[in-house]
């Protein structure tokens, strides 16, 4: 019965199992039991890949029991067995199916619910200082998306806007589920509105931009720490004057991809230092990850937009009320989703992309 599902699949399929079976012996190994942060990356790989290698296990148990029935109808040997068996092979077949298209959809998404933590930049684009207070209205969605799925959200570095809001904003999500379903959010946001700072009533055009990158953990990323370039300096504000008289930013450069970060969001240089290396990890991981797969960065491209922050994929207007999707063609409750109520928006999107994954398959 093996022969409907691809070779290619199964074979993924019963990888997933033994990493599985193998995350589970990690998670019993008290030096392992011992580092929080270790346990808890397992944790997620292991939810992520639950759901898909108990229903493989099941449709292999399910084949095993259809082997043992058609070989008694073969055998010919019991009329009773005979009767039982073909009773009982329509419900089996029936069932395998169901789990075979299941485990197809959970195979597409194991891989994002694996990632356990995200990089999400949000940029002011073209409005002057209503475009700042729209990208700390975007990071105040956000938050509260991410607080109530119960995920940490730590900004690792706030340019604040003159009037309000911000010039640019780092943050850094963890939890189960915290790639998979922001993943989508890269793109260009643009939102019509009457800002705060129009005497006259009228509606501006006001935009800001969404990067999203995956963070990986340290053993995934090819890293040498000799390609880097690490330079301490004091911290520099608005206009470029010092309001930091003690060298506290982080500035480092990867020399073999140009890659530049710069940290100076706490007092502390080792604070710093540390945001920094994790901002360079999740880019160059990025990169990293297009060169392997090309042909997946462009699919995955095609629904979370490319990290050049160049497309609209949502616009919101305030004055209908309406936030419209333009990958998905449908509008949302605007106030809804700037409160952090996003569930009905992620879940769409996922449902799209998983369809598009499928199909690709």
């Amino acid at each position: 019965m093996s022969d409907s599902v691809p070779d290619n699949l199964a074979r993924r399929l019963d990888e997933m199992d033994e990493q599985f079976e193998a995350i589970a012996s990690q998670l019993l190994d008290p030096e392992v039991l011992g580092d929080h942060t270790r346990v808890r990356a397992l944790s997620i790989k292991r939810a992520a890949l639950e759901g898909p290698v108990l229903r493989w296990r099941e449709v292999r148990r399910i084949e095993a029991e259809s082997s043992e029935l058609e070989e008694a109808i073969q055998a010919g040997e019991d009329e009773e067995l005979i009767g039982l068996a073909r009773e009982e092979l329509p419900a089996l077949k029936t069932r395998r199916m169901s789990l075979i298209e299941a485990v197809k959809t959970e195979l597409v998404t194991a891989e994002d619910k694996a990632v356990g933590a995200m990089i999400l930049e949000i940029r002011a684009g073209v409005g002057g200082d209503e475009a700042g207070i729209w990208a700390g209205d975007l990071l105040e969605m956000y938050q509260r998306y991410a607080g109530s799925r119960g995920w940490s959200f730590e900004i690792l570095d706030l340019q604040p806007g003159e009037k309000g809001g911000a010039k640019s904003v780092i943050a850094e999500l963890e939890g189960e589920g915290a790639w998979s379903e922001l993943g989508y959010e890269g793109g260009t946001h643009q939102v019509k509105r009457v800002p705060a700072t129009e005497a006259q009533g009228r509606i501006h055009t006001s935009t800001a931009t969404v990067a999203v990158l995956a963070q990986p953990e340290e053993v995934a990323v090819e890293l040498d720490r000799s390609d880097v370039k690490e330079s301490i300096t004091t911290a520099q504000g608005p206009g470029g004057q010092n309001v930091n008289k003690v060298a506290t930013a982080v500035h480092l450069i990867h020399q073999p991809t140009g890659i530049e970060v710069r940290m100076q969001e706490t007092k502390s240089q080792a604070q710093n230092r540390e945001k920094a290396w994790r901002l360079l990890r999740a880019r160059l991981y990025e990169r990293q990850q297009k060169e392997l797969d090309e042909k997946r960065a462009r699919e995955r491209a095609s629904m979370i937009g490319s990290g050049g922050r160049a497309e609209k994929i949502r616009t919101y207007r305030y004055k209908e009320n309406l936030a419209v999707d333009h990958r998905l063609g449908s509008s949302f409750n605007l106030g809804e989703l700037m409160q952090g109520r996003m569930t009905p928006l992620v879940e769409a999107l996922i449902e799209l992309d998983v369809a598009r994954r499928l199909a690709a398959l």
